[in-house]
């Protein structure tokens, strides 16, 4: 049986939790609990802090972990990152005060930057040659400049309200991170069966995200347009109805190429288009 460690409150939690949910893994959200056994998949759900999730895993603790990869970095420990789960996306930026003359890296050139991600940053500066003062905080980095302890600011954004809230400006994207899952990297067979079993339903869930399930009726005589508009999956199924004259097709779409893909197939005689959320793509 696999141990996973997840963050034991916050929204990163309320992510994995509705993500093994949509696995068919029944987990308790509860914060207040340490661990736990999960229905569905033969799991056991170890929940700690996020910062915590990367040593955890590392020494064993836990055989898997769901953690953001900004903590995987900062924290350097000796894991695996198996796959991108695509939520908790955020990033993480250096900020100055909106009242700097600010150029270019350059000018964190002997500053003061306040930060709770300081291995990420030295490592930043010195790939750059800047040699600056990291002042770790941890927590409120953002006032940190207002207050006089620094001169800018490293932290994580997400929508940059909190930055001009406190007269701030976002100047470097330093890297960019989302919920990953990450392994022990020496785990027997066994466990690395359980953990591609995992990650099969994890990437059948992720891969349908913003996907439809478009059926339509079209003349028989327009096949080959509609094909040539819509490769589909691997290609679109095609299906005879009672008038000889016209066929189903059936397609799967991205949403963001939806409702132009549905302009072009209306043009060329499509009609009657059902439009269906897909659960999972299950390659």
């Amino acid at each position: 049986m696999l141990t996973i460690a997840i963050q034991n409150k916050g929204r990163l939690n309320e992510d994995t939790v509705a993500l093994m949910a949509d696995a068919g893994i029944t987990a308790s959200a509860s914060h207040r609990k340490l661990i736990s056994e999960a229905s569905g998949f033969p799991l056991h759900v170890l929940y700690l802090r996020d910062d915590d999730i990367p040593q955890a895993v590392a020494m064993g603790v836990a055989d898997i972990g769901i953690v953001g990869l900004n903590e995987v970095l900062e924290k350097e420990q000796d894991v695996d990152v198996r796959m991108k789960l695509g939520f908790g996306a955020c990033r993480l930026s250096l900020a100055v005060p909106k009242s700097a003359e600010y150029t270019d890296i350059r000018w964190f050139e002997g500053k003061r930057v306040a930060t709770s991600y300081p291995v990420i940053l030295r490592n930043y500066f010195s790939e750059n040659g800047i040699h600056a003062f990291v002042h770790e905080i941890a927590g409120s980095v953002e006032v940190a400049p207002a207050v006089g302890m620094a001169d800018a600011i490293f932290d994580i954004v997400s929508s940059g309200g909190t930055l001009i809230q406190n007269g701030l400006v976002e100047e470097e994207t330093v890297i960019r991170s989302e919920a990953v899952l990450i392994a022990h990297p020496h785990l027997d067979a066994e466990k690395e069966e359980e953990i591609g079993k995992l990650m099969f339903r994890f990437r059948s869930i992720i891969e349908s995200k913003g996907m439809k399930y478009v059926l339509m009726n079209l003349p028989k005589q327009r096949i080959d347009e509609a094909v040539a508009l819509l490769p589909g999956m691997k290609s679109p199924t095609v299906m005879p109805l009672a008038d000889k004259e016209w066929v189903s097709l059936h397609v799967v779409l991205h949403e963001n190429d939806l409702w132009d893909k549905i302009e072009q197939l209306k043009n060329i005689g499509a009609a009657d288009i059902l439009v269906l959320a897909l659960e999972n793509v299950i390659r």
